[in-house]
């Protein structure tokens, strides 16, 4: 059944909205602004803060409704990724019935309003790797290159909704009565990239340890003392998804062996302008051949556990150790969002080493696209 478009499914009052707000400027801002902004608390900032965030809003979920019904080869007519525009037309319809900002009042039903919102778009990702898993199936000779255009909006999309995610984040979080020492909002203003790239890297070995009943060591070198202001919720899950590969294809690798599996290696390296963390592994590497695969979607050597039944299970249980293909491209995609970047560089028959670039400066504008 071919997808409605969203003139044919709403209002024509509302489509036009659509349209209007999707053609506006998007607003990018960087994590040094959202840092000095939300270090000087008060309501007058919070007004600020929720005017800002109910104009930019609708510019960027307009923007994404637009996209999601321009698909190629179908998929916007896939009944995962209708689903993903119905809650983004939710939320915008929200966004534009609520009244202009004027005082305390309404700027605190405001922020509940898009806590809501947030929550609605907790199982975006996942749900839209459904839809391209039912596109795929359909289309069982699609390769890598046929899905360039599609890898290409996810990117986009993707990356869109880390900044939707972070300016409601940022905007909720700075109403925290007893924020944690040096935190603004969700920035930590003297994040020790050592401690939470130690924390990811348990949580990692944690899963393995529960998969498969044993996991290899993980080993962290780097300054304990060394700070730097960034995102901590980012960066573990960047790190927890490189670990969590590393670790799993150490264990495959090793674990019918008489050979002792060797550790993950993660080093932190403070430069002048980037923070840098290696997470190297000896579990076997990946060929040349598949290298370029592993930023693109629903690449993954491990099991895809997505099904059709994933439209009525939890989403949270869909996924354990192996992922459905979204780990590496997304976590390139947080690295990018503050001015990062993820490289992969493997050696067949050995292992493989990933190095995360963040950015020390703090001043790199939003990718808006």
């Amino acid at each position: 059944m071919a997808a409605k478009k969203v003139g044919d499914t709403l209002s024509r009052e509302l489509a036009e909205e659509v349209k209007k707000w999707g053609c506006m400027k998007q607003t990018g801002v960087s994590l040094r602004q959202m840092m000095n902004f939300g270090g000087k608390f008060s309501h007058k900032n919070l007004l600020i803060s929720a005017k800002f965030v109910h104009r930019e809003l609708r510019v960027r979920i307009a923007r994404r409704v637009i996209k999601l019904e321009n698909l190629p080869y179908g998929l916007s007519s896939k009944a995962a990724v209708l689903k993903v525009r119905d809650w983004y037309l939710d939320s915008f319809r929200d966004l534009r019935s609520y009244p202009e900002i004027k005082d305390k009042n309404d700027e605190l039903e405001f922020t509940q309003m898009v806590k809501m919102i947030k929550v609605r778009h907790n199982n975006v990702v996942p749900m839209m790797a459904l839809g391209v898993q039912q596109l795929k199936k359909e289309r069982p000779k699609f390769d890598y290159e046929d899905l360039r255009e599609i890898h290409q909006f996810l990117d986009r999309f993707y990356m869109s909704r880390i900044g939707i995610r972070m300016l409601i984040g940022q905007h909720v979080a700075l109403h925290d009565p007893n924020p944690l020492p040096n935190c603004v909002g969700y920035i930590h203003t003297k994040m020790s990239p050592l401690e939470v790239a130690r924390n990811a890297s348990e949580d990692a070995r944690g899963i393995c340890l529960r998969e498969y009943g044993s996991a290899p060591d993980i080993n962290i070198y780097g300054d304990p003392n060394f700070t730097f202001p960034y995102v901590p919720s980012h960066l573990h899950m960047m790190v927890f998804e490189l670990v969590k590969n590393s670790v799993r294809a150490v264990q495959e690798r090793f674990m019918d062996s008489d050979k002792v599996a060797p550790p993950i290696r993660i080093i932190v390296a403070d430069g002048l302008e980037d923070v840098t963390i290696k997470i190297s592994d000896e579990g076997g590497g990946i060929p040349r051949s598949g290298l370029p695969k592993i930023f693109t979607y629903l690449y993954s050597t491990a099991r895809n556990p997505l099904d059709e039944d994933f439209m009525t299970t939890d989403v949270a249980t869909a996924c354990t150790m192996a992922g459905y293909g979204y780990g590496i491209p997304i976590s390139r995609l947080y690295a990018r969002y503050f001015g990062g970047d993820l490289q992969i560089i493997s050696m067949e028959g050995y292992g493989t080493d990933a190095y995360l670039h963040l950015s020390r400066l703090g001043d790199s504008q939003e990718p808006l696209t």
